[in-house]
């Protein structure tokens, strides 16, 4: 069953890269993605959506230790990768950075707002726009503009949210159990009760994405995913459920 949608400001947010809190919370989100298969989630959404791009762009990145997982699983099926890793702040350390660079992917470091970013003009466009556990931080209207900023420069969108339920909330309250700082467990909470259920993604999607085939639906216990891509990109295969 979900609730009322709310969205508040999350403390790891706002904490300098280099805050120990920050440091312990980000080593807290690296065991949470391990416990829900966000990985998995992500590689299987990718390798559905069948495509296969040369410039992708991550919102949100955080440390981009994800990232890095799924690079690893998916350099041989993608070869060479430009990838932007936006985020407010730079929390991607040399050693992450040198392991892309082995898996022939070059990186590029953007340490600016996301809205800011959208109200800049730019020509850069890019294959796939990457978004994990970063859609939820955006009331609608925020969201709204966003998603028509990425109509302009991506042809296509794989996010994977917090879903919006009981039990995903009941969840979030027991992170302290794999060891959470305050941060992360405060956070966790938060980001359930921001989150996404039902088409609500979608639903946003459509008049900003005009034209997009745009697919929502639940992945494991805890996570919503949306896979959005330009109808002339499309590779997806219905008949491969998720």
């Amino acid at each position: 069953m979900a609730f009322a949608r709310l969205v508040q400001a999350e403390t790891l947010d706002y904490l300098a890269e280099d805050d120990p809190r920050a440091i312990r919370s980000r080593a807290d989100l690296r065991r949470i993605h391990a416990v829900m298969g966000t990985r998995r989630i992500l590689l299987k959404a990718l390798r559905r959506m069948r495509i296969k791009p040369r410039r992708v762009l991550e919102l949100g990145a955080g440390d981009a230790s994800l990232t890095l997982r799924l690079a690893r699983a998916l350099a041989d099926e993608w070869g060479a990768v430009h990838l932007t890793l936006l985020d407010r702040q730079n929390a991607v350390t040399s050693r992450t950075l040198q392991s892309f660079e082995r898996l022939g992917w070059t990186v590029e470091s953007v340490n600016t707002d996301v809205l800011d970013w959208i109200r800049e003009p730019s020509q850069q466009t890019f294959d796939l726009a990457l978004a994990n556990l970063f859609l939820h931080h955006f009331e609608e209207s925020e969201l709204s503009a966003l998603l028509r900023a990425l109509s302009l420069r991506a042809r296509a969108l794989c996010a994977c949210e917090p879903r919006r339920t009981r039990l995903a909330l009941a969840g979030s309250r027991l992170v302290g159990m794999l060891g959470a700082n305050a941060v992360t467990r405060e956070d966790a909470v938060l980001s359930v009760q921001a989150g996404f259920v039902g088409s609500e993604m979608s639903q946003l999607c459509k008049p900003a994405l005009p034209g997009w085939q745009i697919e929502e639906y639940p992945a494991g216990l805890f996570t919503q995913c949306l896979a959005a891509v330009r109808p002339t990109d499309r590779r997806m295969n219905d008949a491969d459920r998720i």
